[in-house]
């Protein structure tokens, strides 16, 4: 299950005149990318990842909008409990993909496609969004018809034909091969599938070392991995990088606040406490540190979580370069259902909690920028406009 131009689609729920339109999401910065591009804006050459100065370049026509991140990974839980109630063999892969194991199902539900079909009837009327569904045999080849049917469509690869199927794509279609790893196979010669099929296993080593044995396997079909069912994020994150490379300790001090109110904002949308907190800079030559460090107590508080932070960039000392890119993210996450969670002795600490609880309830009903720390207003920018 594929959801199509997932952060797109989320907000043309609430901007339904946009449908049609090349739409971008992502921050208006020369240094920023893009997140997601509806398809007619992908027909202009704009991809997902992309620098957002080429994307505008390549689509002047295209509406930018800003990412609202707490929307979207709402909505992508509502999705995991879809595919929950469908079966419990389910491997999210990202915030809007996973594969299900149906086996399970079929007596209850239907074949593979009356599921696949159930799935995404039910994903466009209870969320207002489409899915792109491929059905096989094996993950690899399920993947790879979820992408074919795109958008909003649905693709069943029976295993008998899976072989034949893969061979007549091109080499790029493999997992692990890339565009470098392209060009070199095409120099030999190999430019589908079904030449890397035909090409002798030691060839395929001696110019792809290790990954060529996985490669040989997957253009013959042969992918053994289950799914595996995974129901908690590792980690959970925010990161910004600047228009400007920057060495202003203010500026850092208020894009870490900013980055740990959205990775809270996340942590408790989903549930969560973290006991580590990390911390990434990327310098002007593009060279990155990180630090991290646990907490006694696990957290879900902006505060809590931006105090850490300080102290983290606080650590590495005098810097000899300007910054680039800053993040933070929360790891070791545990359900905070089932964790004990400590009083602290200093009462600002739950103090703290209570108010972003109240945040996020108003948040909830009037908006995500309804409210928000002072020293996160835009200086000479009036509250009442953000």
């Amino acid at each position: 299950m594929d959801m199509d131009a997932f952060f797109v689609s989320v907000e043309l729920r609430s901007r339904p005149e946009l449908r049609g339109k090349p739409v971008i999401v992502g921050f208006p910065a020369e240094r920023s990318v893009v997140l997601s591009a509806s398809y007619e804006a992908r027909a202009t050459g704009v991809k997902s990842a992309m620098p957002m100065s080429i994307a505008m370049r390549r689509c002047p026509s295209a509406v930018i909008i800003n990412p609202r991140h707490k929307e979207y990974y709402e909505v992508s839980a509502r999705l995991m409990e879809i595919f929950a109630s469908i079966t419990d063999l389910v491997e999210p892969l990202s915030v809007d993909e996973a594969f299900l194991d149906v086996g399970g199902a079929i007596r209850r539900l239907g074949s593979p496609m009356d599921i696949g079909h159930l799935i995404r009837r039910r994903v466009h009327s209870e969320l207002g969004i489409t899915a792109s569904v491929g059905i096989a045999s094996t993950k690899f080849v399920a993947k790879i018809a979820s992408t074919r049917c795109k958008p909003d469509g649905i693709l069943q690869i029976d295993a008998e034909d899976s072989v034949s199927y893969l061979h007549s794509l091109p080499v790029g279609a493999l997992w692990g091969v890339g565009g470098k790893t392209a060009e070199v196979l095409s120099r030999l010669g190999i430019r589908t599938v079904a030449d890397v099929a035909a090409t002798p296993l030691a060839s395929l080593k001696k110019v792809l070392g290790a990954s060529g044995e996985h490669v040989h396997r997957l253009s013959m079909g042969i992918d053994p991995r289950p799914v595996t069912p995974a129901r908690l994020e590792k980690s959970i994150g925010a990161e910004e990088t600047f228009s400007v490379d920057t060495g202003d300790e203010a500026l850092l001090h208020r894009e870490l606040l900013r980055l740990s109110h959205r990775t809270a904002i996340r942590l408790r949308s989903s549930g969560m406490l973290a006991r580590t907190v990390a911390l990434k800079l990327r310098y002007s030559d593009f060279s990155t540190v990180t630090r991290s460090r646990t907490v006694q107590t696990p957290v879900d508080s902006a505060q809590l979580i931006y105090q850490v932070a300080v102290q983290l960039l606080e650590s590495l000392g005098t810097r000899s370069m300007s910054v680039r890119l800053v993040g933070v993210r929360a790891e070791q996450l545990e359900p905070a259902g089932q964790t004990s969670l400590q009083l602290s002795l200093d009462r600002r600490d739950d103090n703290w909690r209570a108010a972003e609880q109240a945040l996020d309830r108003v948040s909830e009903r009037f908006g995500s920028k309804t409210l928000l720390p002072a020293r996160l207003l835009e200086p000479g920018k009036p509250a009442a406009d953000t």
